[in-house]
């Protein structure tokens, strides 16, 4: 295929979504007062200095979310990075130095070091997947199974444990699943489109309105198309309307492998991508049935934060 969903690495966008996040994060740690513990104890003009420090092996995401943190509550805080989103490294890896007023960084640091933690977390599991399936050309994409608010940072961190992402909402993508297919033909639920009407539909949809958007907004002659089927019979029929991708629900890693001969044999550009029930004991095996995609919840929604602490120099 040579299309894909737009992957994300660190961009505008990410960096507005983490801003809004540490706001959120500073109201719920000081309201509208003070971090009383700080201000009772630190003399105003101290001055600190910190390592940042994993204290388990993980793959790094998220240093810039974390900087931003801190530049957020005072930019005099210096932040040196020791090493860059993606690396994998051993417990007791130094991420990076900080420095700069006592005050600030003892307010801020639980705020950065969550951002940092929870990150990690989705790259790390998210690398476990990604070496689970090595040596087949199944590609590990993620889901719009996301932390409310936190999606267009947790999709980065799944990039840098080596992941691909889907689509990033509702606007970018056409995505026909069962519950759309329900609501029938002109909403007459006893008239259900099959799927591979449903793709037709779309794609006039897509172009008519194509023709009327004004130019330079969204691509939507070139949006992708992908259509979930339950059945060997459902993908036999949608493959003739040509879809960008076919989700293939909850199908055993015989009904895979069956449906990818299929779509060879009809000759099909479509990718198929594998979904439901995918776990680490199963992913292997999924793979090897030569699906091209294989999209995991877990990785966003399954993810636990790794242990980031903050050690005094």
């Amino acid at each position: 295929m040579d299309r894909d969903f737009t992957q994300l690495d660190w961009n505008d966008a990410i960096a507005d979504d983490c801003r809004q996040l540490v706001r959120l994060a500073v109201r719920e740690d000081l309201d509208r007062y003070h971090d009383w513990t700080t201000v009772s104890l630190v003399p105003p003009d101290a001055v600190g200095r910190a390592a940042v420090v994993c204290r388990e092996p993980l793959i790094v995401a998220g240093m810039k979310a974390a900087e931003l943190a801190l530049a957020e509550m005072d930019v005099r805080i210096h932040w040196q990075a020791e090493v860059a989103d993606g690396a994998s490294v051993a417990k007791g890896t130094t991420l990076a130095v900080v420095e700069g007023p006592a005050r600030s960084l003892l307010t801020s640091e639980r705020i950065a070091l969550n951002l940092l933690g929870r990150l990690c977390g989705v790259a790390t599991l998210t690398r476990r997947y990604v070496d689970a399936v090595a040596g087949t050309k199944a590609r590990i994409y993620d889901t719009r199974k996301t932390t409310p608010g936190w999606r267009r940072l947790e999709k980065y961190a799944v990039r840098q444990g080596g992941g691909h992402n889907h689509r990033t909402g509702l606007f970018d993508a056409v995505l026909i699943k069962d519950n759309h297919l329900a609501f029938g033909q002109e909403g007459d639920p006893a008239a259900r489109f099959t799927p591979a009407e449903a793709v037709r539909k779309a794609r006039a949809f897509l172009a008519d309105m194509a023709l009327a958007s004004p130019r330079g907004e969204l691509p939507l002659e070139r949006m992708i198309v992908e259509v979930e089927v339950d059945t060997l019979e459902q993908l036999c029929d949608v493959l003739a309307a040509d879809p960008d991708i076919v989700l293939l629900d909850n199908m055993t890693p015989a009904m895979l492998a069956e449906a990818v001969a299929m779509r060879d044999r009809a000759g099909s550009r479509a990718e198929l991508e594998a979904s439901g029930g995918v776990n680490l004991d199963t992913v292997r095996r999924i793979a090897e049935s030569g699906v091209d995609r294989i999209s995991v919840g877990r990785l966003t929604h399954a993810a636990v934060s790794c242990d980031v602490g903050l050690d005094w120099l």
